[in-house]
């Protein structure tokens, strides 16, 4: 028991090593909270899923009056020696526990924090409590840092690591491993590549709407093939009196987060011109929350290029991003991108 339960810390100690190494994200968080004393100065602040109390110190040294940080993993224990070594015994409390579930000292809060994001965005995210925590504690008029979040997708090209990766299960060492390739087409992969989206504001949004459908329309940008659609996120702190943000795109600093590839079961042939229309559709597992099923509708258009000309391609196909590891591909280029909007989450 004692050793499984160092394996387990030592997960845990990897998984916030790589976020607190993560300087996109860190530093992110730390120029909206620190550079704003203006929001922070004499406010209660909520840290949702603290972790190692990072967000919590970031928030007392904007000028907080007492924040109250809350995670239900061990790491709230050398949280708390983390939060003592550095002086803050007294303007920050630390609470174990579910938020569903806990007593917290303070009944309402003017600021809510939380690193809440998982890959996909949604993936294993904790959106879902830190909207709990909106309706149940923030006071009216209360910020949430961040408060904006976006999904955007893009087509890619990526024979050399599809053959790799998928093509693979053909031939194992002589042996017919083929049955294997419709689940790994079916498994989102997430990784590194070398670029208006489904559109999230966290002030307004409610719990229904991490369920979505969004249509898209990509413009080919040149003769090729796709292989793939890749998916990222940008967050962003607009409360901020300079608004501030990051990118876990293609075109930016990378992140632990990466990009998530979904890749068709075909190769789809375009030409520069050509449309790639069809539906976005994602929504929590029906057995397990933290699980997405997603599912990727499309259709090659070649009005814009006098046709086809038999390069049909229409498909469905089902994806499921699971307690699994996923796959580590790194695609190369670019197809073409598209623009989602998820319709009527912003009510602001």
């Amino acid at each position: 028991m004692a050793s499984d339960a160092l394996a387990i810390w030592v997960v845990w100690l990897g998984i916030h090593e790589e976020m607190l190494k993560d300087k996109v994200r860190t530093m992110t968080y730390k120029n909206a909270m620190v550079n704003s004393p203006h929001i922070f100065r004499g406010k209660t602040v909520l840290d949702v899923g603290c972790g190692t109390g990072i967000l919590s110190m970031f928030a007392v040294k904007a000028g907080a009056k007492h924040v109250v940080g809350i995670d239900m993993s061990n790491i709230i224990d050398q949280a708390q020696k983390i939060i003592e070594a550095n002086g803050f015994k007294d303007t920050i409390t630390l609470v174990k526990g579910k938020l569903e579930e806990a007593e917290l000292p303070i009944q309402q809060f003017d600021i809510i924090v939380s690193e809440w994001m998982g890959y996909f965005l949604l993936y294993e995210s904790m959106l879902d409590t830190v909207l709990l925590a909106r309706d149940k504690y923030l006071a009216p008029g209360g910020k949430l840092f961040p408060d904006k979040a976006t999904i955007y997708m893009a087509a890619i090209e990526d024979q050399e690591y599809k053959e790799e990766k998928i093509n693979f299960w053909d031939n194992v060492y002589g042996f017919d491993y083929s049955c294997i390739k419709e689940v790994a087409l079916r498994e989102p992969l997430v990784d590194t590549v070398d670029m208006k989206a489904v559109e999230f504001d966290l002030q307004t949004v409610k719990k229904e709407d991490l369920s979505f459908t969004a249509p898209f329309r990509l413009q080919v940008s040149r003769d090729d093939y796709i292989h793939a659609f890749l998916a990222w996120f940008d967050i962003n702190f607009s409360a901020c009196h300079k608004p501030v943000g990051f990118s876990t795109g293609p075109h930016a600093t990378y992140t632990h987060w990466k990009q998530t590839v979904f890749y068709t079961i075909d190769p789809i042939s375009v030409v520069k011109g050509d449309l790639v229309e069809g539906v976005l559709s994602c929504a929590p597992n029906e057995r397990n929350n933290r699980d997405l099923d997603i599912v990727i509708e499309y259709e090659l258009n070649g009005e814009a290029t006098g046709g086809t000309h038999g390069r049909e391609a229409k498909d469905r196909i089902e994806y499921k991003m699971s307690v699994h590891p996923p796959y580590i591909v790194h695609p190369r280029l670019f197809a073409s991108s598209l623009t989602l909007r998820l319709i009527g989450v912003d009510r602001a």
